[in-house]
């Protein structure tokens, strides 16, 4: 099933169940009301959900409308915790070749994990308003998880059973920030999460295979496998995050900036494509820069929803 969180004028929003096919939703008012309590309480409330979802997909949903991104805030407005893994080592070196950084030694012999603000998400047409430009502003394409509670000292195959959603991000940075907490901005979220039923074939064991397209300003630059380079799955990294202590039901894990060694396909980010090209022209996005992201399954369906944001200059 795919959920979403309509703007009803509250911080968390309204849950509403969306169809596959992206076209309809469902208030999920009569199961509940904020996906943050579907986490809460998932084996009993889900199933229901699912129910609801059934319905919809076969068209007899009687309270179902059309399906609107622009009403959508972050499907989770507010999480526990996020974490963001470099789980793609190639991508990550080349972000730091990129921003005149030094790779970590330990990149591809130990998962590097780094806590990031969980406060606040960006809805899939919802801009990312800065004060000014000098920071640097950058994108990374991530995919992430949404995490149910998951036990001190879980394997990583415990772990993956933690899992209770995916979804597509783009992790907004300032890279002329050197504080790391100051430069991790909000990041922005396709419209939907998705249970693990609805990536069919595309979730092979704590990794996603899927194709996702990034456009600048409606060009295309980038056409990224999601299935390549990911040198750490996601029950690997969930089990360290849990080594000493227990993983709370609504935490994010996301795996970094999406890529391989081969670039052909393009990259997830600004700071690899001055690494990778040499280009210094127009380092980092302007005012008014237009980023759209969308992820599609084998057949070329479009599985989250189209995150479609631009960056907006506001004093």
């Amino acid at each position: 099933m795919k959920l979403a969180s309509y703007k009803d004028g509250s911080r968390d929003g309204q849950l509403v169940v969306v169809s596959r096919d992206l076209t309809q939703a469902l208030y999920a008012t009569g199961v509940a009301s904020r996906l943050r309590d579907v986490l809460d309480d998932w084996n009993f409330l889900a199933p229901q959900l699912q129910d609801l979802s059934h319905t919809l997909n076969h068209g007899k949903a009687r309270h179902a409308f059309a399906f609107d991104p622009a009403m959508c805030l972050a499907p989770l407005p507010r999480a526990s915790r996020r974490i963001e893994a470099w789980a793609y080592p190639a991508a990550r070196e080349r972000q730091c070749g990129g921003l005149g950084l030094p790779v970590p030694e330990n990149l591809r012999s130990q998962p590097v994990l780094r806590e990031r603000p969980a406060d606040l998400g960006l809805g899939a047409r919802q801009d990312l308003a800065v004060r000014t430009l000098a920071g640097g502003v950058d994108h990374e394409v991530q995919w992430a998880v949404v995490t149910g509670d998951i036990a001190c000292a879980a394997t990583p195959e415990q772990a993956l059973e933690g899992v209770r959603l995916v979804g597509l991000m783009n992790a907004w940075a300032l890279r002329a920030v050197s504080d790391d907490a100051s430069a991790c901005l909000p990041p922005g979220w396709a419209p939907t999460l998705v249970t693990l039923d609805e990536l069919d074939g595309a979730w092979m064991r704590g990794r996603l295979g899927l194709r996702i397209d990034l456009k600048l300003d409606g060009r295309r630059v980038a056409r990224l496998a999601s299935g390549e380079g990911q040198h750490w799955h996601v029950g690997q990294l969930l089990a360290l995050l849990a080594r000493e202590r227990p993983i709370a039901c609504g935490s994010v894990l996301s795996c970094g900036p999406i890529g391989a060694a081969d670039v052909s396909g393009g990259v997830a980010s600004r700071a690899e494509q001055v690494h990778a090209a040499g280009d210094v022209a127009a380092r980092w996005l302007d005012d008014g820069v237009r980023v759209e992201v969308d992820a599609v399954d084998a057949q070329g369906h479009p599985v989250f929803g189209t995150l479609d944001q631009s960056v907006v200059l506001r004093a």
